[in-house]
């Protein structure tokens, strides 16, 4: 098994589908290759990105399993837990680890509106169900629960549960999280519009959308921020701002599905009830990203950078 570090640049895996309905697995590995090639740390299956609720149990298997043979152990693979039920929850979580999962995204309870003492007993519950490292997926504003810092400091007793995707989309909380417990969770940014601003606060990395469609783009930034050469980070952010900005609008999956079809490593099909879209919605998104690939910029030799101490 790959070893999570939590650190640099994970993908949150668009699955691509056919006409007919069915995972496009060989869409799927080219879009892999075109992260490993990039240079991204780790991937992550069956997330929002990933159409998790759309997936049955075995399409989320096939991905694991191509994943799996396609990277031989390179990257860690993490698997998206977004269930109703806690004993769903550990299902999956059993079923990613028999499956060669490295490691795990927990969402809060889907559906339902859990409060403090239910979130943290359903985390604890599929904590204790397996020994995968864990990756808490703090997302307020789309799922509607907040785990606190009082609630992360319950949770640090758990040796497994170990980083936090981090999108409250309130960028000093990368900086609450490093006071309160210093290095005890990694921090990984789960916003793209905020990536740069959370990566020069002291985030360890990047759970990414449109790296989806840009991976070269998306870990130049990250590696640039992580030597210290910060103005060249934030002249290829500038550019790549508003095409990050589909991240956070509600079809973020049929635009970033958009974003990867023009770049030539995805399709638009997505699977109902989302529509491809079409008319002025889709020419207002193309143009948006068109601009972008018209004004591409030339990346230095990012993969080669040297990380500095000091950020």
């Amino acid at each position: 098994m790959a070893i999570v570090k939590w650190t640099g640049v994970y993908p949150a895996m668009l699955t691509p589908f056919t006409k007919n309905d069915q995972v496009d697995v060989p869409l799927f590995l080219k879009n892999l290759e075109a992260q490993v090639k990039a240079g991204v740390d780790g991937i992550i299956l069956g997330g929002s990105l990933g159409e998790a609720s759309s997936l049955s149990n075995e399409e989320k298997a096939e991905l694991l399993r191509h994943s799996k043979d396609y990277l031989e152990g390179r990257l860690p693979i993490i698997v998206n837990i977004a269930e109703q039920t806690t004993k769903g929850a550990i299902q999956v979580a059993l079923d990613a680890a028999a499956g060669g999962a490295d490691g795990l995204m927990l969402l809060p309870p889907m559906r339902y509106k859990a409060d403090d003492r239910e979130t943290l007993e359903y985390f604890k519950a599929v904590a204790a169900a397996t020994d995968l490292p864990i990756m808490i997926y703090n997302n307020p504003v789309d799922y509607k629960i907040l785990v606190s810092l009082d609630m992360f400091e319950e949770l640090s007793a758990i040796p497994s549960i170990q980083a936090v995707k981090e999108s409250t989309r309130d960028v000093s909380n990368v900086t609450r999280m490093i006071n309160r417990f210093g290095d005890r969770f990694k921090i990984l940014c789960g916003v793209d519009t905020l990536a740069l601003e959370s990566l020069c606060l002291g985030a360890h990395g990047w759970v990414a959308g449109l790296v989806d469609a840009f991976p070269r783009e998306t870990v130049a930034i990250y590696r640039l921020v992580k030597a210290g050469r910060i103005a060249e980070a934030v002249e290829i952010y500038r550019w790549f701002l508003p095409v990050l900005e589909l991240d956070i609008h509600p079809k973020l999956v049929q635009y970033i599905k958009l974003a990867a079809t023009r770049t030539g490593i995805g399709s638009e099909i997505v699977r109902a009830p989302r529509l491809v879209p079409e008319g002025a919605e889709k020419k207002e998104v193309l143009a948006i990203i068109d601009e972008a690939l018209a004004n591409r910029p030339a990346l230095p030799d990012y993969l080669h950078v040297v990380e500095s101490a000091t950020v």
